[in-house]
């Protein structure tokens, strides 16, 4: 027998030819699967407002990317459940990256009678002094403010006195030089 023959044969004797099932259609597909997604993102995100969103968006992405016939997708139910658990991560990422973040303190208004008994003076030293580092600032207060001699500052701060003279100098300098520049 001729080879084209042959061919044919095996073709007819493995009976017809079955057609895969067709995909459902996405408007088929949300109908049946929209409430039970929600659910499983409300277990995920524990929020009901949130969890419709999360299905609606799902199936608008996979509406924009294959329009209303699914025959690219191997299975489409599988693909939403993914989705949706990928996006209910996506939402409790974002919710505690939210509830981490804590805005700036406002700065504090100084009062009336501040205003009144410090002069300009010792509103420019006040200033310059929150420009110095945290130590630096620390070493000036305890040594001109509190009156503190090295030794006792060295061991409030548990460091050593020549530090606390290295520092001192450091921030006298920044100072003058912030103050000069008024």
């Amino acid at each position: 027998m001729p080879r084209s023959l042959l061919r044919w044969r095996r073709g007819a004797a493995a009976g017809p030819v079955v057609a895969a099932p067709a995909a459902p259609a996405i408007d088929d597909l949300y109908r049946e699967r929209r409430l039970p997604l929600v659910r499983l993102a409300v277990l995920m995100v524990d929020d009901l407002h949130t969890a419709e969103d999360i299905v609606q968006d799902v199936f608008t992405r996979l509406y924009r990317r294959h329009g209303t016939g699914l025959d690219a997708v191997t299975d489409p139910e599988a693909y939403l459940v993914s989705a949706v658990m990928n996006a209910a991560r996506s939402a409790l990422r974002r919710r505690r990256i939210a509830r981490a973040y804590l805005p700036p303190r406002p700065a504090p208004a100084p009062a009336a009678e501040d205003e009144a008994l410090l002069g300009t003076a010792d509103g420019d030293v006040i200033r310059a002094l929150s420009r110095l580092t945290i130590r630096q600032r620390q070493v000036i207060v305890l040594r001109y403010w509190s009156g503190l001699s090295e030794r006792e500052i060295a061991g409030t701060l548990r460091i050593t006195t020549g530090t606390v003279k290295s520092t001192a100098h450091r921030a006298l300098t920044l100072l003058r030089a912030q103050l000069e520049e008024r």
